[in-house]
């Protein structure tokens, strides 16, 4: 958006101030902080009173396309620390729900979101799936080429016959009750 303010800040501690927001979302993103009870609570922080929270998270392993593409890459990436609970861990209905009150919220509303990944073309895609942060630093390790390789050898998976791409991949959200 033209004029938009843009600020770079990690999950963890966010810089804002105290009630500083009517809604905070965070679009899969809160799985992959350093610690993500702590990065909801700072969420929680910068909330104002009656405000709500909203987690958007990777659908279950089951329902999500993108599920084999997030594995490739992972084994691109250097091991993750020991117990470290991965992207899928708060999509189950409960989880979120356990994830929420972690960090001292309570759930209003749980549901599943449908997505589609569409592309009109090869670069399109790879461009798009190339953007992620997660992906950028797994190609700061592993490198640019591996990453294009992974990324083409999914992508064979969902051409359509004139040559455009898509994959379904709904995605699961929370709203917080207000705090």
């Amino acid at each position: 958006m033209p004029g938009a303010t843009i600020v770079e800040g990690e999950l963890q501690t966010l810089p804002f101030g105290d009630a500083a927001y009517d809604a905070v979302t965070g679009f899969n993103s809160f799985q992959y902080a350093a610690d993500p009870v702590a990065a909801l609570r700072e969420a929680r922080r910068v909330t104002a009173p009656g405000g709500r929270i909203i987690a958007l998270v990777w659908s279950p392993r089951a329902m999500c396309a993108l599920a084999p593409h997030l594995d490739s890459l992972g084994a691109l990436m250097p091991p993750p620390p020991p117990g470290a609970p991965g992207p899928f861990a708060p999509c189950g209905r409960d989880a979120l729900g356990d994830f929420f009150a972690s960090a001292g919220l309570t759930v209003a509303q749980t549901a599943d979101v449908p997505c589609t990944f569409a592309y009109p073309d090869t670069a399109t895609a790879l461009a798009a799936l190339s953007s992620a942060g997660p992906v950028a630093r797994i190609a700061e390790h592993a490198g640019a080429d591996a990453v294009r390789a992974d990324i083409e050898a999914f992508l064979a998976n969902h051409v359509r016959p004139d040559g455009t791409y898509a994959i379904e991949n709904p995605f699961r959200y929370a709203m917080s009750d207000p705090v």
